[in-house]
């Protein structure tokens, strides 16, 4: 399965922005980075690529990138760490109040009804 990853929108904040800040640390290249999250996001969420940039763009990509940071900062490679966060918010479930405020099915995993949110929300005409 192929992939398309697309280039981030937001250097500064986000998924790309808080692991560019990550000083001293090779393996916190943001490029790098981005391009294994977003292929792993796509492959665990099956978002659109809009889906999964826009997430990574967001506030929660960088919610995301605290959590890949900490793993790394643990000693794990950026694969690892990503898998560790991937695996993370898959277990987290989006709850009734989340629901409510974004529309997003209860019970869905974060990662999933997150990524597939922003794609929904690329489409709209605005």
């Amino acid at each position: 399965m192929t992939t398309t990853i697309l280039a981030s929108r937001n250097l500064e904040w986000g998924y790309w922005g808080t692991l560019a800040r990550i000083e001293n640390d090779p393996a916190a290249d943001p490029a790098k980075a981005w391009a294994i999250a977003s292929r792993r996001i796509a492959e665990a969420t099956t978002a659109s690529p809009e889906g999964v940039r826009d997430f990574l763009d967001s506030r929660h990509g960088r919610h995301f990138a605290d959590d890949v940071a900490g793993e790394l900062a643990r000693g794990d490679t950026l694969r690892e760490a990503v898998d560790t966060a991937i695996a993370r918010w898959m277990g987290w479930r989006i709850d009734r109040r989340t629901s409510r405020e974004t529309g997003i099915p209860k019970g869905l995993p974060y990662l999933t009804g997150f990524a597939n949110h922003y794609a929904t929300m690329a489409e709209l005409p605005y």
